[in-house]
């Protein structure tokens, strides 16, 4: 069965995304670790652990469409600033993800590809989780309710 190449694009490209921020969210945790904020890290870590979640359902999807998992490159983590700001570096990389992952959504729908849409729609749908959270967490921290 020949898979349709821009598909296989966007779970190579996917893969890079999530494990960018597994990297993001591991290097977070440790950072605020280190500035004495063990339940800020522990959280961070906390989210990355879902992140890897991500990282298997898509090697799982690639090699069960015959392909190899591959990423082409990493972001590099974003480490400067206080707590806010660094849940602002997270939360951008999350909304790259989200709207990756929508456009992935777009793709297959008007391929009538089913199955890949159905697969990146639970992906997408994960990610927009994720960002509410985020964004919650970083509005009680502003209002001082949380660290």
């Amino acid at each position: 069965m020949t898979q349709d190449p821009v598909v296989l694009g966007y779970l190579g490209r996917a893969l890079s995304f999530e494990l960018s921020a597994v990297q993001q969210y591991m290097s977070l945790a440790k950072l605020l670790e280190l500035r004495g904020m063990p339940q800020a890290g522990k959280k961070f870590r906390h989210e990355a652990m879902t992140e890897m979640e991500h990282v298997e359902r898509l090697i799982g999807r690639m090699l069960a469409l015959g392909v190899s998992p591959n990423t082409s490159c990493l972001k590099r983590p974003r480490l400067n600033g206080a707590l806010p700001e660094l849940i602002k570096h997270i939360s951008d990389l999350e909304g790259e993800i989200i709207n990756f992952y929508e456009q992935a959504v777009l793709y297959c729908s008007q391929r009538q590809d089913h199955e890949n849409r159905i697969f990146f729609a639970a992906l997408l749908k994960d990610e927009q989780q994720h960002a509410t959270e985020l964004n919650s967490w970083w509005q009680d921290i502003m209002e001082g309710k949380a660290i």
